[in-house]
């Protein structure tokens, strides 16, 4: 049953999508969303357009994950919108699914399958047929040299090895959006670098690559511009060029810092002394 639903969503993406090149692939309008008391995501209106690596960056408890939650359709916003490739998440949550591919770190494979019999499973539940699935799958072997494992059982995968098949997984049914969610924790220079690569030939082909980290060097180096979320409130959205020289700073955790600061409430300083 599922199968068939993800078929029919791909089946009606062509001529459901009907943005202008410049629309936003992702709109957040107004976003909230509480837990209980807490207060995850305070009117957040963030827009993203394609074709670049837009950096995601806030510390732990920041709201991030909780944005991606809602951006994936697991979540529903308490008010607000969210669209991903002019599909809303809430309304149409099977056509936006369809367009996202999303890494983080706590992945897993069916360890039982190779590499390959994962890629083939998920790209059958995508809807896609044994052609393009055999076509997609050779041309990632390729950009992410796998190919000399990819038929080895994957429980026996290294971390590397484990998080390049869950690239591969997430990119199988070409999606516009590709969200690497602290995607580089427990790589080697290697791995990490294949991923990086991999980042910037996908946002070239016109997708947008949402990198989310805490790490803020990362974006610095791999994004041009980016948006810094803290305690559930959007503190800036804009090039990196921009933040640096709205802030004054050389570099961007000097940058959040700032922001932090300045947005900072008597109260909160108070609690923290």
């Amino acid at each position: 049953m599922s199968t068939l639903v993800y078929r029919t969503a791909s089946a009606r993406l062509e001529s459901s999508i009907a943005t202008s090149a410049r629309a936003p692939v992702i709109d957040f309008q107004q976003i909230t969303k509480r837990f209980g008391k807490h207060l995850a995501l305070d009117n957040v209106s963030l827009s993203i357009e394609g074709g670049q690596i837009f950096g995601l960056l806030g510390p732990n408890g920041a709201g991030k994950t909780t944005l991606l939650r809602i951006l994936s359709t697991l979540l529903r916003p308490d008010s607000g919108s969210a669209t991903l490739a002019g599909f809303d998440v809430v309304k149409q949550p099977l056509l936006a699914r369809a367009q996202l591919g999303l890494v983080n770190a706590t992945m897993g494979l069916y360890q039982r399958l190779t590499g390959r019999e994962n890629l083939h499973f998920f790209a059958e539940l995508a809807g896609m047929s044994k052609a393009m699935t055999e076509a997609r799958c050779e041309s990632l072997m390729q950009q992410l040299d796998i190919g000399s494992w990819i038929d080895q059982k994957s429980a026996g995968y290294s971390t590397g090895m484990r998080q390049k098949i869950i690239v591969a997984r997430a990119t199988m049914h070409s999606p516009k959006v590709l969200v690497l969610d602290e995607a580089s924790n427990g790589l080697d220079v290697f791995a990490r670098r294949a991923l990086i690569d991999l980042a910037h030939a996908y946002a070239q082909q016109g997708n947008l690559v949402v990198y989310c980290t805490h790490i803020m060097s990362e974006v610095e180096a791999l994004c041009r511009h980016a948006a810094i979320l803290h305690e559930g409130k959007l503190l800036e959205a804009c090039s990196i060029a921009e933040l640096l020289a709205k802030t004054r700073c050389a570099d961007l955790e000097s940058a959040f810092f700032a922001l932090a600061s300045a947005r900072q409430t008597p109260l909160a300083e108070a609690a923290r002394q």
